[in-house]
């Protein structure tokens, strides 16, 4: 992850079990999907009642390149209706669960539109040159969420290789190539 991870416990007490088991979680979700920019966890304790048998909730937010947050959270009634004794573990359990399988999702539906190419539009972005290697034939662009990708002389689609300069937008289209992710069908914005 480009930034570290964040775990908060609100209106209940820090776990250290707690925060390992999140922590393992958070792990496999870097498995899932190495790009992630960072996780943040919310343990809060909403409600109680006399038997003490309201479950936390875990509120997870997924930061990607690109794209939208991820957000699982749900009521504690969610937990409730799904398990007979829900408890702090199986809040964890249970979010980690949805977060998984949401973020598998966003990996194949990404993987499916760089391989068989929807409609680029849709995966086109906006970024600005941050460095620039004529000599080499290759610079760098500064995504919007700061991270730095490469991209070759015949990447360039419209505008002139040898006249771009520091700090000018341009468009451009995210793929993966052999040592990792690169930008691809560079526009010079107008």
């Amino acid at each position: 992850m480009q930034i570290p991870m964040e775990i908060a416990f609100h209106n209940i007490d820090k776990s250290e079990w707690a925060e390992n088991v999140i922590r393992g979680h958070v792990a496999e979700l870097e498995r899932i999907y190495e790009r992630m920019i960072t996780c943040r966890v919310r343990v809060e304790k909403r409600a109680n009642n006399t038997r003490h048998t309201i479950p936390p909730v875990v509120r997870i937010e997924i930061s990607l390149p690109g794209h939208k947050d991820i957000v699982v959270s749900h009521e504690p009634d969610h937990l409730q209706r799904k398990f007979q004794q829900p408890d702090l573990q199986t809040a964890i359990k249970e979010a980690f669960r949805i977060a998984e399988r949401q973020l598998t999702a966003f990996k194949d539906q990404r993987n499916d539109r760089t391989t068989v190419g929807g409609h680029e539009a849709s995966n086109e972005f906006l970024g600005q040159v941050a460095e620039m290697t004529p000599e080499r034939d290759f610079g760098f662009l500064m995504t919007k969420e700061g991270g730095l990708l490469y991209f070759h002389r015949n990447s360039i689609l419209s505008g002139d290789f040898d006249s771009l300069k520091r700090g000018r937008e341009v468009h451009y289209i995210e793929a993966v190539g052999d040592t990792g992710p690169i930008a691809t069908k560079v526009r010079v914005k107008e």
